[in-house]
């Protein structure tokens, strides 16, 4: 029994000698788990010390994000602090495609919830697929907006948001539109007053920090890095109160009269300032900002014309203030034409021997060529380069035109005598304006503005303050029942003022049927308050000329303005006008 125990212990002794030895794998692997755990134990180390602010930088870069924040644009306001422009925020839509992704149904229910074409805002994703914000609906009113959003909540899109920036209303609509143009989506200007002064108005924008979730969407502001900056708001010279009067009746006489277009410029004597501005057609920046037929242009600065008669004035208070003629002088209107070279001038009729004073009441081209070819042609151009013509009025307005004066040493006689009656140049409503703003202010140049002034202007003087009184007392006769246009007097207040009827130039020469209609008007007269320029494009109602057409206008506008404007009346006593005594109930 022991011999049998011990063959056995010496077998089991000969097998294990014979298996192969493992000692070396479980070192081997004990060796490797002990590296991995010190590999394991450094990176450790490594991460939560040594770069810790390195993995701190690149988590928050996956949920922090800075945000511009928009600022907020300036309010444009008229002379009396009304508001004509301000920004407002509204709501935008916007996706990250990296998480809405290619579904197509998804794409399909928010195309449907924006009512907009789903093969669109598929492309649109797809072009902008790597990044992880796009816009797909821009300054929406709210209850659309939150609708659209209602709409994504029930559907379950994922990816969508609302951004909210400033959209830029227009109380007044079409009646300030082209003076202070408008704003594209960003809230940068694009037109008018809104462009002319972008910088001012639109502030600095801020930036924030914000927390995002997964889905890129924000939900919480972290901290507040640049505050944003208000534009600054600015204040117009014009009177909203006269703008709606101005645009009214501009409108009425363009319909009335069937013409193509209008413009209506009303300045302040006092202080040079445009107090209305008016043109037609016109548009509304709320809505549809499309150009067809012009409907954006500022056609009272934009657009030139040859003046026509307006400019006799301007030619007798050069001979005047020259000495070339008196106020009593008398020119020879006989036969009704004069030639010049191989041209002739002409008046309507044969007036005779006349005064300066009927020069202008009949508006007689002989009388006033005769005068101008009286006159050094470099003393004329200096005088109307001194009134503005072929400048700027440097409003700072975008488009501005500055009109056409040749100059003088290329002159022949017949474009010296046709200057006198307003052809050969070319001007704009405002110029025009601005130098029959030069007779009621005695003489002197006051630069317009479209802004208000806190302080006054000094001016340059073109003539001398008699020449100035003179040509206005001569003007009055204009509207008197001899002259031109009677239709431009006022109830009780004297008016100065002259009338155009210019045949328009096209590729056949001077046109037989195609004219613009002008008047230029000072009231009241013996103490100016307001300059106004009327001028309507091709009427086609039957009446043409600048006293029917446009002298209407000019009374209408006129009247409402200078009451108020509280300038008392200087003209006869009418029956028909009774003045409130002070603490009088009416």
């Amino acid at each position: 029994m022991t011999a049998r125990r011990q063959r056995r212990a010496r077998q089991v002794r000969r097998e294990e000698r014979a298996l192969p030895s493992y000692s070396g794998r479980r070192y081997t692997v004990l060796g490797l788990f002990v590296l991995a755990g010190a590999v394991l134990i450094w990176r450790a180390v490594d991460q939560q010390i040594l770069e810790k602010d390195f993995l701190q930088s690149a988590g928050a870069d996956r949920y922090l994000t800075e945000v511009e924040v928009p600022a907020h644009r300036g309010l444009i306001t008229d002379r009396r602090g009304d508001v004509l422009a301000m920004s407002t925020p509204v709501p935008s839509i916007a996706v990250n495609p990296r998480v809405i992704g290619s579904d197509a149904a998804q794409i399909v229910a928010l195309a449907k919830a924006l009512e907009i074409d789903a093969g669109q805002l598929q492309s649109r994703l797809a072009r902008y697929a790597q990044r992880r914000f796009v816009y797909v609906a821009r300054r929406m009113p709210p209850a659309r907006a939150e609708y659209v959003m209602n709409q994504v909540r029930a559907r379950n899109i994922p990816g969508v948001h609302v951004d909210y920036g400033y959209r830029r209303y227009y109380p007044t609509g079409e009646v300030f539109a082209h003076v202070l143009g408008f704003t594209d989506v960003d809230d940068a200007g694009q037109e008018g007053i809104e462009l002319a002064f972008d910088n001012a108005l639109r502030g600095e924008p801020g930036r924030k920090q914000v927390l995002r979730d997964g889905r890129r969407q924000v939900v919480d502001d972290v901290q507040n890095i640049r505050s944003p900056r208000a534009g600054d708001d600015l204040v117009l010279s014009i009177d909203q109160r006269l703008q709606f009067i101005a645009y009214r009746e501009l409108k009425a006489a363009v319909k009335r009269n069937r013409a193509v277009a209008g413009s209506l410029v009303l300045l302040d004597t006092h202080s040079g300032g445009v107090l209305a501005m008016a043109n037609q057609p016109s548009f509304n920046p709320n809505g549809d900002r499309s150009n067809d037929g012009g409907k954006l242009r500022n056609r009272a600065l934009t657009d030139v014309f040859e003046p026509g008669s307006t400019m006799k004035p301007f030619t007798v208070a050069t001979a005047l203030d020259r000495g070339i003629i008196r106020v009593d002088s008398e020119i020879d209107t006989t036969p009704g034409y004069f030639r010049v070279g191989a041209a002739k001038v002409r008046d309507s009729r044969d007036l005779g021997l006349i005064d300066v004073a009927t020069v202008l009441r009949k508006s007689s081209n002989v009388g006033a060529g005769k005068i101008a070819l009286a006159l050094d042609k470099r003393e004329l151009w200096r005088a109307m380069d001194g009134l503005g013509f072929g400048h700027t009025a440097q409003t700072g307005f975008p488009g501005e035109a500055s009109g056409q004066l040749s100059d003088y040493r290329h002159w022949a006689r017949i474009d010296q005598a046709t200057l006198a009656f307003g052809y050969g140049l070319s001007v704009t409503t405002l110029q025009l304006a601005q130098a029959y703003a030069v007779l009621a202010n005695d003489g002197v140049l006051l630069p317009v503005s479209l802004t208000k002034r806190n302080t006054d202007l000094s001016g340059r003087r073109v003539f001398s303050a008699p020449t100035a009184i003179a040509v206005r007392r001569m003007l009055e006769d204009v509207v008197s029942g001899e002259g031109t246009a009677p239709q431009a007097a006022l109830p009780g207040y004297r008016v100065a003022g002259k009338t155009g009827t210019v045949k328009k130039f096209g590729p056949d020469g001077y046109s037989s049927d195609r004219y613009l209609s002008l008047f230029a008007g000072i009231a009241p007269a013996r103490d100016p308050r307001i300059v106004m320029v009327v001028v309507l494009d091709e009427p086609r109602a039957g009446k043409y000329y600048g006293g029917q057409v446009a002298g209407p206008v000019f009374a209408a506008v006129a009247a409402e303005a200078l009451r108020l404007l509280n300038v008392a009346p200087d003209g006869a006593a009418d029956p028909d006008v009774r003045l409130a005594q002070a603490g009088e109930a009416r």
